[in-house]
């Protein structure tokens, strides 16, 4: 080979500055208020239905409210931003046994929870797997996921085994 094709090539890998494995700076590294971090990327999800089966007795049960619920999901990478789904939901009564429940959203997150599955999963993962420890798995969500989650939580996660627990009054 010439001497000419290893400068090209050599320019061409010193043109290479992003990319996997390059060292990108973290845009909101210094930001000391809240206000000035990158404002969250919105997706809507919506969970209303008219009727919904009850699931205690089977009956069909008739829509009584409309709510909503903010999860928060991986951060959009491209965009450089979090990501929130803002998930709008149904509220049923089911006359014969007397019983209100919700529309159906355990494929996205356990319920009373503010994060995603994927979110817990991959904290869970951070820990348990790759050794990390709380506080720096906390930071390398936000680093590298745009999701913020505080190392307590994790550690609740990591200490459940990943999962929510069910409250004995849960019904």
């Amino acid at each position: 080979m010439s001497s000419t094709g290893r400068t090209d090539f050599f320019r061409e890998n010193v043109r290479m500055t992003t990319g996997p494995g390059c060292y990108a700076p973290d845009s909101t590294e210094g930001i000391a208020r809240v206000e000035d971090l990158p404002k969250a990327k919105v997706i809507r999800n919506s969970r209303v239905y008219p009727r919904r089966e009850c699931p205690r007795c089977g009956r069909s049960a008739p829509k009584t409210k409309t709510y909503s619920r903010t999860l928060h999901d991986l951060g959009d990478l491209a965009a450089n931003r979090p990501v929130d789904r803002v998930v709008t939901y149904s509220q049923h009564y089911c006359s014969r046994c007397n019983h209100n429940f919700n529309a159906d959203m355990l494929d996205l997150a356990v319920p009373h929870s503010l994060y995603t599955h994927r979110v817990v999963a991959l904290a869970v993962r951070l820990v348990v797997e790759d050794g990390l420890p709380y506080r720096a798995a906390s930071w390398h969500l936000w680093r590298d996921h745009r999701v913020f989650v505080p190392f307590a939580t994790i550690q609740n996660w990591v200490e459940a085994g990943g999962k929510k627990s069910r409250r004995a009054d849960h019904g």
